[in-house]
């Protein structure tokens, strides 16, 4: 068949199966969520997932392509359209347990994984509609599991691995190589297990329970998980070695923030979302005084950048009592964060002011943040991130007033590890360079993954990147062996 007759088929597949889609009658399900003046007051989970009449509903929706794009979308190559053919079933155990083969984190990445620009980004359904709602599928069955139950785990080898960092990429790796037989430590330099999963994502976008739910899963497997570690500092990688670990994963994320470089950062009331946040969700600042670790915000916030962390620091401040204005230097059309998010924080009542960019933070006597200096902005040619670069409008100074301002605008790997380890090769700005095939570094035993080897990104790529880690160690480990 020649390439015109080709693409010809291929576009007649794509007409027949939306037009058999559209028969069924079937237009996407949406989930309830809590109404908005309920959950501008409390740090419950907005969105309250598929009843199962809906995820039945959306279940049958699925056209089960022979050749599913969803599959080859997802970073962890699960088997979309056989899950969810199981939830039409009303099997959901058996649709659980399909996911798990690939994902053991599915009710974390149902709920903040960018399934837009992934897996559902290329369903079939989504060319002249709405694609299947595989995120929301996903979550369900996650949340219908009756009894946590571990696979079977491979005979035991003699060929522990050390993993550092507790967030997706270093759950998934080990608990790929724990699937295995391969014994599995990670350590965690915080009190909790989860990195920015716990750390970094409001409560009323991923509870803490699933996490802990999941996490506990993951151990279930084998793998053992020591906190209060900070390896670089209360452990070496030469005390690994010593301890008998044949070999690294670094799974420990970019959690270092970025700041502006303008006047008056170093005001009170100035925060780096990284803080913020984590003072919210780990230590728990919402519950106060149930928790002792405080957090003002004022009645006047400032939120400065666009993607999920700006959004998520937003709605977090929300909620503590302020009110909460997102200055972005671009336009709305190249906001990073999931749409989403932005619509759930419109919603909120949260202001946007597009193409403006703070300039000086301005203290009063005290030393307190009460007001920015901003300017406005326009946009040029394309930078090398593809987005149009934001430019100076001259003269279009103006002062607006805050008492809170918190600074969004980017992580980058934190040195306390790297910086022990001067054989590493690294990026100028601190990422761990890898083979992007198999993860290793320039150091035969040591393999990394995640936001440490590409800065800030998406839990679903971390996860992939564990998993490919995870692959790549047992190659070496069973080729050491022989």
């Amino acid at each position: 068949m020649t390439e015109t007759g080709k693409r010809a088929r291929y576009l007649l597949n794509i007409i027949f199966f939306v037009e058999k889609g559209k028969k069924m009658g079937k237009n996407r399900r949406h989930p309830q969520k809590q109404s908005i003046e309920e959950r501008i007051r409390n740090f419950n989970e907005v969105s309250h997932g598929f009843i199962e009449q809906d995820a039945f509903e959306e279940a049958r929706r699925c056209l089960q392509c022979k050749k599913p794009l969803c599959v080859a979308g997802c970073p962890v190559g699960i088997d979309i359209p056989k899950f969810i053919k199981k939830i039409a079933e009303k099997n959901y155990e058996e649709a659980i347990k399909i996911i798990k083969e690939k994902n053991v984190l599915p009710g974390i990445c149902g709920r903040v994984c960018p399934q837009e620009t992934q897996c559902e980004g290329v369903c079939v359904l989504g060319k002249k509609g709405e694609p299947v709602a595989i995120g929301l599928l996903e979550r369900f069955a996650a949340d219908m599991e009756k009894e946590k139950t571990s696979p079977e785990i491979k005979e035991k080898k003699n060929a522990p691995v050390a993993v550092i960092g507790s967030g997706p990429a270093g759950l998934t790796c080990a608990s790929e190589l724990a699937k295995q037989g391969y014994p599995v430590t990670i350590f965690e330099s915080l009190h909790m297990p989860g990195g920015v999963l716990t750390y970094g994502i409001p409560e009323f976008r991923l509870p803490k329970r699933i996490v802990q739910q999941e996490i506990e899963f993951v151990k279930k497997l084998g793998v053992e998980i020591l906190t209060d570690i900070i390896v670089g500092k209360t452990l070496t990688i030469d005390d690994l070695r010593n301890m008998g670990y044949r070999a690294i994963f670094i799974g420990v994320g970019a959690g270092l923030p970025s700041f502006m470089g303008i006047e008056g950062e170093n005001l009170l009331g100035v925060y780096s979302a990284n803080e913020f946040l984590t003072r919210v969700n780990l230590m728990k600042a919402y519950k106060f005084p149930e928790s002792n670790t405080p957090i003002e915000v004022g009645s006047r916030v400032a939120v400065i950048g666009g993607g999920n962390v700006a959004l998520d620091a937003a709605r977090s401040a929300l909620r503590l009592g302020g009110k909460v204005s997102v200055l972005y230097r671009r336009t709305e059309n190249e906001m990073p964060a999931r749409r989403e998010e932005y619509e759930n924080a419109k919603e909120e009542g949260i202001e946007f002011h597009f193409l403006t960019l703070p300039t000086r933070f301005i203290g009063d006597e005290n030393g307190y943040l009460k007001s920015i200096e901003v300017v406005k902005m326009k946009l040029g040619e394309p930078d090398e991130s593809g987005r149009r670069r934001p430019e100076k409008i001259e003269g279009s100074e103006a002062i607006m007033d805050f008492e809170t301002a918190i600074v969004a605008i980017g992580q980058k790997p934190n040195p306390v590890l790297t910086s022990t380890m001067p054989q590493l090769r690294l990026e100028r700005s601190g990422i761990i360079v890898v083979d992007p095939e198999t993860c290793q570094t320039n150091i035969p035993d040591i393999f990394a993954g995640g936001d440490i080897t590409t800065g800030a990104a998406t839990v679903i790529s971390a996860m992939g990147a564990g998993k490919k880690a995870a692959h790549s160690i047992m190659r070496f480990l069973e080729k050491k062996a022989k």
